[in-house]
């Protein structure tokens, strides 16, 4: 889960995971960063509680969707866990599909085959190299927004970082699933692709109308898909069942847990701690799906995740700085001009990453 740089003056229009399972943030008004949540110790708790909750719901839906493949495959999993995500997102977003314009259409459609390709490659991808390794490989895909966006010295050495860990998790060689590897990483693009889109929805559509309409729209293209499978390979009810469970753990709790959690901290500090969710995948692949990674795997795992969160909480400190409305940084800076003598001798004023504050 993880969320990107806005645009100046815009806090992260969303935080949804790859699966349409994390709660929408609206862009903010200029000068409102996002991070600026009232917070006191109980209430921090709770909400760490609550996202915890909802990591794990994550990952153990996954885990549960994959425990399905001998029966229906990752396509019969996926089909059924977009129908169900698509009638929890139709029902909490409730959208105007009529009222769409051409415009809004397009970016729906683009957003719905994100979802269709983003799910199916990342299922694909656990079901050949395991639940940790595929969700580390999709945590790639905000990362890669996050630094490309980023012209910071400290993203710099995070993505220096992450390249010899990406390496040293897959270790190529000749035994090495590929293609397993290579869905994993298309699974990130499309995450990627995901967050950008995600963000002119945001602009264009109130509320989660966007999110909802893509999720019906994925839904449906996924119902031809599914009959032909389950046709072709009838589940058990056991199957279905886990099916059923890896659209509600994945989606729908979630989704809900994390609305409940953005009303008691920041947007930052939310994206920082959906962070450690390849280490939640890797614990719940050991004790669900007996999927075990060696000492190389976790240290690989433990690097990318901190890379991940130094470039959230950093990027989102120096994007609200930046995103302050001119008179906001007019009032700071006759504030400060009693007290710093920089500022009297009319120099800049800068943001938290050392660049010039915009005037």
């Amino acid at each position: 889960m993880t969320a990107t740089h806005p645009a100046a003056g815009e806090a992260p229009s969303t935080l949804l995971g790859a699966d349409g399972g994390r709660a929408a943030v609206q862009p903010a008004p200029a000068g409102d960063s996002g991070s600026t949540v009232p917070t006191t110790p109980a209430p921090r708790f709770i909400a760490v509680l609550m996202m915890l909750s909802s990591g794990l719901s994550t990952q153990v839906g996954a885990s549960l969707g994959a425990l399905a493949f001998p029966v229906v495959g990752p396509v019969g999993v996926v089909a059924v866990r977009q129908w169900v995500a698509g009638v929890v997102l139709v029902a909490v977003g409730r959208p105007n599909l009529r009222a769409l314009t051409g415009r809004q259409w397009r970016l729906v459609l683009g957003l719905a085959a994100v979802f269709a390709v983003m799910n199916l490659s990342l299922y694909t991808s656990i079901d050949r190299v395991g639940l940790g390794l595929a969700v580390t490989l999709e945590f790639l895909g905000p990362l890669a927004v996050a630094l490309l966006g980023s012209r910071r010295l400290i993203d710099l050495l995070c993505a220096l970082a992450v390249a010899p860990a990406v390496v040293l998790l897959t270790r190529p060689q000749a035994t090495t699933d590929y293609l397993g590897v290579g869905l994993g990483l298309l699974a990130a693009l499309c995450w990627a692709f995901y967050i950008l889109l995600n963000r002119r929805i945001g602009r264009e559509l109130p509320g989660v109308q966007g999110v909802g309409a893509a999720a019906a729209v994925s839904g449906l293209a996924y119902v031809p898909i599914g009959i032909v499978v389950l046709w072709h390979h009838p589940p058990t009810p056991a199957a279905l069942a886990y099916a059923v469970a890896a659209g509600l753990l994945s989606s729908a709790v979630p989704f809900l847990v994390d609305l409940l959690s953005l009303r008691r901290v920041s947007a930052q500090f939310f994206g920082v701690f959906m962070s450690v969710n390849p280490v939640l995948a890797a614990l719940v692949g050991l004790v669900v799906l007996d999927q075990r990674l060696g000492r190389l795997d976790w240290l690989a795992i433990a690097v990318i995740v901190t890379a991940n969160a130094i470039a959230l909480s950093t990027g989102r400190r120096s994007t609200s700085q930046r995103g302050s409305s001119p008179r906001v940084r007019r009032s700071s800076r006759r504030a400060l001009a009693g007290r710093d003598p920089g500022v009297r001798k009319g120099c800049g004023a800068t943001g938290s990453d050392g660049l010039p504050a915009e005037e």
